[in-house]
């Protein structure tokens, strides 16, 4: 029953690779399936990124703290998709974001230390993720700099375009905190499209 719980991971890496049997179950061993509750913090800014979490069902969101103290929210990640701060999990340093569950969401887990095993292990296991997130990153970026420029209404818009599932998810402030607008502009702009 537990190794069925892997199989939404093993068929997104299928998409790009083929994994024999026997890597699969090495794999599995070093997997943890994890329920996360919406508003849990995954890993908290200034900390080290000990985990990559893999999204099986849900969104995750990764945070910042503004100058005025406010938590704001840079990006969601939803199913298929890996999540961690990069720059911590591979360097072994702080990092300056957190990660926190944005709805209840069924994860994955690879910690660094089952990571650098299974790198050692299967020799394309690295190159393999690191070319996902890479790609994640990328579309990432390209995401954000599309709602560059625009105004509130317009950037709402193209966010529910590209992202009905999460909207229908998430929490209303974390929409707006990702729009950087306030929540009653957001309500008011919802308003105004009805």
């Amino acid at each position: 029953m537990e190794k069925e719980l892997f199989n939404p991971f093993f068929n997104f890496l299928h998409l790009f690779t083929s994994i024999s049997k026997e890597e699969q179950e090495l794999i599995a061993s070093h997997l943890e399936f994890r329920r996360v509750n919406e508003g849990e913090i995954l890993l908290a800014q200034g900390k080290i990124a000990r985990e990559l979490f893999f999204v099986v069902d849900g969104v995750l969101k990764i945070t910042s703290t503004s100058e005025k103290g406010n938590d704001v929210v840079l990006f969601f990640l939803r199913r298929n998709q890996f999540c961690t701060i990069l720059r911590s999990y591979t360097g072994n340093t702080q990092a300056a974001e957190g990660i926190a569950a944005a709805c209840n969401s069924e994860l994955i887990v690879i910690s660094r230390a089952a990571f650098d095993k299974l790198n050692k292990a299967i020799p394309y296991f690295k190159s393999l993720l690191d070319g996902i997130m890479q790609q994640g990153l990328l579309d990432k970026i390209q995401t954000r700099n599309e709602l560059t420029g625009e105004d509130a209404s317009t950037r709402y818009k193209k966010f529910l375009v590209r992202n009905p599932d999460i909207a229908l998810r998430v929490p209303l402030s974390d929409v707006a905190s990702y729009l950087g607008i306030t929540q009653q502009s957001l309500s008011r702009i919802r308003r105004n499209l009805k």
